[in-house]
């Protein structure tokens, strides 16, 4: 697995061949999960079932029960991914921002994952 870094904005890194990409590493993987939990399901062209169903199991009224598990069911299926050593999410009522903090297990070892949504 290749996956170009991202600076600490989530913009893509250049200029320095090689060493803008992470390569078969859990940190490739780990940003694979990222990515896809901010993308929503069918925001992407290419494959508009590719992402994360936040319309149809995670935002709105009466999805509590769905949420975590729907969460759970992306990063599961993201490739490298091979299980979820730790999981908690949150959100903050004020904000109404949503985090999810993990550990997976991926092909490559461990890595941690935590993204704002």
């Amino acid at each position: 697995m290749k996956y170009r870094q991202l600076t600490s904005t989530g913009d893509y890194t250049f200029g320095h061949d090689g060493a803008n990409f992470y390569q078969n590493t859990p940190a490739a993987v780990a940003q694979a999960v990222s990515t896809r939990l901010k993308l929503f399901e069918g925001e992407w062209f290419l494959d508009t079932t590719y992402g994360t169903p936040y319309n149809s199991q995670i935002l709105g009224a009466g999805k509590i029960a769905t949420y975590d598990a729907a969460i759970q069911q992306v990063i599961l299926g993201t490739q490298g991914v091979t299980g979820i050593a730790s999981y908690s999410s949150g959100v903050d009522p004020t904000t109404r921002a949503a985090a999810v903090n993990c550990t997976i297990n991926t092909q490559y070892g461990q890595a941690q994952v935590t993204t704002n949504l």
